[in-house]
C-alpha cells in the first residue's frame, strides 16, 4: 500500500513517497540523496518525544547518523527567532552545501525548515517528512516555505523544493481528532477546486478516512498531492493556476490573523470556514448553484469540521476590521484583493473582480449568525 507522486519540474524533479511504514525505511530512502552518512533533523517537541527515536533507527539501519534540534510546537515558532535559531544551530552542525536537512513535523516545521535550508550557504537540499495530514497533502509539496511576521502569515520566505518528501501515513493515527480533522480541510479543498468526482468520493469516504480507515488515508494522500503537483509544474511560483489551491486561503489568514494564530483556530479549520465562505459568495454573485454552499457545509458538517464564523470561540472583530485584514494577503495585487471563486464544485477560478460590498454584506452576515 505505497504510492509515489513525482513532481516533474525541470531540472528540480522530486518523488512524494505515500504510504505506512515510511520511518522505518528513511535510511533506505534517504541515502540516494546523501553525500555522506549524516543527516540535520529539526523538528518540534511534540513530535520529537512521539517519533524521532524510530526517525533515528529508520536512518540507522543504513549507517545514516542523525543530529537533531527540537523546537517549541505551535504557528507562534514560524517567527524571526526561530529562523535565526535553525540556521544557527545548522551553521554549528557544519552543514555543507551537499548536506540534508530534515525538516520532520508539521507545516509549521515544513515552513520554518524549508526557508531556513533556503538562505543557508544560499541554498542547502532538505527532505520533508511531513506528520500532519495538513502538511502531507498541501504544505510538504510545491515549495512554498515562510515565516509569519506582525504584519501577517507567510508574508516572508522564499520559493525553494525539496528533494524528496516522504508522507508515512502511519503518522496520521497519532494525530488528535482536531488536528486530522484540520488537516482534512485542506483534502476537501481540492475536491472543490478542481476534482468534483474527488468530492463525491470525499462525502462517501470521509467518515472512513476519520475511523482510521489505512487504504482511504493513502488514497486521499495520494490524490490531493497528484493534483498539487499537476498545479506546481504549471506555475510553481503562482503567477496564475497555482493561486487556486489558495481556495479559502484569503478568509482563512484574515480570521487566523483575528484569533492570533493561536489554537482558537488551526489553520485547517480555517481553510474549511474560507471555502465555506468562498462558495457563499460564489452563489450570492450568481456564479454558483445556491445548492452548491449547502452541499460543502454539510459535508464539512458531518465530518464535525468547523463550518461557519460561530464555531470560532471568542470574540471576533466587526467585518470591516476582517476586510481590511483581508487586504494584508499575499494575493493582493495593485491593492486590488484576489478571490478565488467557484462556477460550481469542482470549478475554481481567480479573479479581483469582487465588489468590496459583497464581501462586506457576507462577513455581517456571518458574523450576525454567531
Amino acid at each position: 500500500m505505497r504510492e509515489t507522486v513525482n513532481v516533474a519540474l525541470p531540472g528540480r524533479a522530486y518523488d512524494v513517497v505515500i504510504g505506512p511504514g515510511l520511518l522505518a525505511e528513511a535510511g533506505a530512502l534517504i541515502a540516494p540523496h546523501l553525500g555522506r552518512k549524516r543527516v540535520t533533523v529539526i523538528s518540534d517537541e511534540t513530535v520529537a518525544d512521539l517519533h524521532l527515536d524510530s526517525l533515528r533507527a529508520g536512518l540507522a539501519a543504513e549507517g545514516i547518523g542523525m543530529e537533531a534540534l527540537a523546537l517549541p510546537p505551535g504557528e507562534g515558532t514560524k517567527s524571526w527567532e526561530n529562523l535565526t535559531r535553525c540556521v544557527d544551530w545548522l551553521l554549528t552542525q557544519k552543514v555543507e552545501r551537499r548536506d540534508v536537512v530534515i525538516a520532520f513535523g508539521g507545516g509549521v516545521i515544513g515552513d520554518l525548515v524549508g526557508f531556513a535550508a533556503a538562505v543557508l550557504r544560499r541554498g542547502v537540499r532538505f527532505v520533508q517528512i511531513p506528520t500532519s495530514l495538513l502538511a502531507q497533502v498541501d504544505s510538504s509539496v510545491g515549495g512554498k516555505t515562510g515565516i509569519n511576521t506582525a504584519h501577517g502569515k507567510n508574508l516572508v520566505g522564499a520559493f525553494h523544493q525539496p528533494s524528496l518528501v516522504l508522507a508515512d501515513t502511519a503518522l496520521l493515527d497519532t494525530l488528535t481528532q482536531r488536528d486530522f480533522l484540520a488537516g482534512y480541510g485542506e483534502v476537501v479543498k481540492y475536491g472543490l477546486l478542481g476534482d468534483a468526482a474527488f468530492f463525491d468520493w470525499l462525502e462517501a469516504q470521509g467518515p472512513a478516512l476519520a475511523r482510521g480507515d489505512g487504504a482511504a488515508r493513502v488514497a486521499a494522500v495520494r490524490r490531493a498531492v497528484q493534483m498539487k503537483a499537476d498545479i506546481v509544474i504549471r506555475d510553481e511560483t503562482e503567477q496564475g493556476d497555482r493561486a487556486l489551491l489558495n481556495l479559502g486561503h484569503t478568509f482563512c489568514h484574515a480570521l487566523e490573523a483575528a484569533t492570533g494564530y493561536g489554537d482558537r483556530l488551526l489553520h485547517g479549520e480555517g481553510v474549511a470556514i474560507g471555502c465555506a465562505l468562498a462558495f457563499e459568495l460564489s452563489a450570492r454573485l450568481g456564479l454558483c448553484p445556491q445548492e452548491d454552499p449547502s452541499r460543502v457545509r454539510a459535508h464539512l458538517k458531518a465530518m464535525g469540521m468547523k463550518t461557519d464564523l460561530a464555531d470560532i470561540e471568542g470574540d471576533l472583530p466587526d467585518a470591516d476590521t476582517l476586510l481590511d485584514l483581508m487586504g494584508q494577503d499575499k494575493k493582493v495585487v495593485d491593492g486590488q484583493l484576489r478571490f478565488i471563486l467557484a462556477r460550481g464544485i469542482g470549478d475554481a477560478f481567480v479573479t479581483g473582480d469582487v465588489p468590496r460590498d459583497n464581501v462586506l454584506a457576507l462577513l455581517q452576515d456571518a458574523l450576525a449568525a454567531r
